[in-house]
């Protein structure tokens, strides 16, 4: 059973090298993402370190040159024209008369919050205004001989131990996601090819007449995907390793370092998912009545690998989410990265159970194929 195996997956393997176009689909995205990645971290970064200037309105800015002035220092300025956001400062008439007689003097922000693209500068404003009000406060307390150290009952002091590789939670998440998601999108153009498109080239009904057991030929099958699930991995971590040295990571104070230690690690990781993968897009593929159904239907199930990704990768769930496939290996890999040790039982669990699954689509799917319905595309 072996050699015939082996030589099933040899045939599996040179039909596959001919697909061009899935091969090179899958190509596209294990170099396309790490790039993209790398493009979308130094953009937010440069914004992090050096928001854009922001223009509002400001009415009765006489009223109060000091808050102005401060505001400026900020990068917060009177605007002009279509560049100025629907953000207006109103200060108040009686401004300076309560600012002199040691009052409260009314500021009022008028913004719509349910606007998305608005809520990033109203919180900039309404920081920048808690700023200045604390500094005016302490002012006041010194002017009449009062320590503005006795406003803080509690001197609340941190001590940070987390490394530059660890404090990067979220681009560390991100990071990790692209290399998972790979596992699928590398197999995903291959699996439908080898499952749907070969009942319709009327291949599949051949390879079944030879003296072959339906199970037989979904492990060729399901081994030759996984071995390309497995090639997109690497590369995508290759290309993730020399993408992410172009990040300026320094200005926020974290590195992410991919170097080759964690590519075989994340190699090793990876093989069980890229089974699971492969042996899930082969069942959905042959559920399918047709090529196109199939795409539709392979769309829709890798939402799940998607959203357990994201599920890690924001921290949603975490003490379930470390349990389970596909997470608890993402969350090894992230582990790995900050520089700490494997969480070895979740992973040594949720590599089990994504076996477990590997092995059930694949009895599914050879049991399948002993139906002419199936075979047929009836």
């Amino acid at each position: 059973m072996i050699n015939l195996v082996s030589t099933l997956f040899k045939k599996e393997m040179l039909d596959a090298s001919r697909d061009k176009r899935s091969v090179m689909a899958g190509l596209y995205y294990c170099i396309g993402a790490p790039v993209l990645m790398c493009l979308l971290f130094t953009v937010m970064f440069k914004q992090m370190a050096s928001p854009d200037a922001l223009k509002i309105t400001i009415n009765n800015a006489e009223q109060a040159p000091n808050l102005v002035q401060f505001l400026a220092t900020t990068e917060i300025t009177q605007g002009e024209g279509d560049d100025t956001k629907a953000i207006t400062l109103e200060i108040s008439q009686n401004y300076q008369a309560d600012m002199a007689a040691g009052k409260s003097a009314t500021v009022t922000i008028i913004a719509d919050k349910s606007e998305q693209k608005l809520q990033r500068s109203i919180r900039r404003v309404e920081r920048q205004l808690a700023k200045y009000n604390a500094e005016v406060a302490s002012l006041r307390l010194l002017a009449r001989g009062i320590d503005p150290g006795l406003m803080r009952a509690v001197d609340v002091q941190t001590q940070d131990l987390a490394t530059p590789k660890s404090k990067g939670g979220f681009a560390l998440g991100i990071a990790t996601l692209s290399i998972i998601i790979a596992l699928f999108y590398a197999a995903m153009g291959l699996a439908i090819d080898s499952s749907a498109g070969e009942r319709e080239r009327n291949s599949l009904q051949l390879l079944l007449s030879h003296p072959v057991s339906p199970l037989q030929i979904v492990l060729a099958k399901v081994g030759s995907i996984a071995m390309f699930a497995t090639l997109g991995l690497i590369l995508t971590t290759v290309v993730s390793k020399f993408a992410y040295n172009m990040v300026p990571w320094e200005m926020v104070g974290f590195t992410v370092t991919i170097g080759a230690k964690f590519i075989i690690a994340a190699v090793l990781i990876g093989i069980p998912i890229a089974l699971m993968s492969a042996s899930l897009l082969i069942f959905i593929s042959f559920l399918a009545k047709s090529f196109k159904e199939a795409q539709s239907y392979v769309t829709m199930a890798l939402f799940i690998p998607v959203m357990l990704s994201m599920a890690t990768t924001y921290d949603i769930a975490t003490d379930v989410m470390q349990w389970l496939p596909i997470a608890a290996q993402q969350n090894a890999m992230i582990e790995l990265l900050k520089g700490n040790a494997l969480p070895v039982p979740q992973l040594a669990f949720a590599s089990v159970v994504t076996l477990g699954l590997f092995g059930l689509f694949t009895y599914l799917s050879s049991r399948m194929l002993k139906s002419e319905k199936v075979v047929f595309g009836l």
